[in-house]
């Protein structure tokens, strides 16, 4: 169960969200009509994941440049591990892919078998 510090920091990171997220949120939200509703800014465990699709454990993630720095990358690392200890699925996507919606939904209905 997360903590109330860790749903209040997804809530402010939901209001805080940059271009390629608002983006990618606008494209998930269709996969609503397809039985894969998405959360966004959820969390799991102590980590809060850009977007979820919970009934398939399923992370999608938006990196922006910040994620090619090596101490990003470690922790990036750490946290896909801590994922799929949980059994979740981590997707990554690029701030240019997230940006691009038929790339988006081609890739996570692809991994959706949809």
């Amino acid at each position: 169960m997360p903590t109330k510090p860790t749903i209040h920091r997804a809530r402010k990171l939901r209001q805080a969200a940059n271009s390629p997220e608002i983006a990618a949120w606008s494209s998930l939200r269709s996969l609503r009509k397809h039985g894969f509703p998405v959360r966004r800014q959820h969390p799991v465990g102590p980590y809060i994941v850009d977007f979820a699709i919970l009934s398939k454990r399923l992370v999608i993630e938006v990196d922006g440049a910040v994620h090619e720095f090596e101490a990003n990358k470690q922790r990036d690392e750490t946290r896909d591990r801590y994922l799929a200890a949980n059994g979740w699925t981590v997707l990554r996507v690029s701030t240019n892919e997230a940006m691009n919606e038929a790339f988006l939904l081609g890739k996570i209905t692809e991994k959706l078998g949809i």
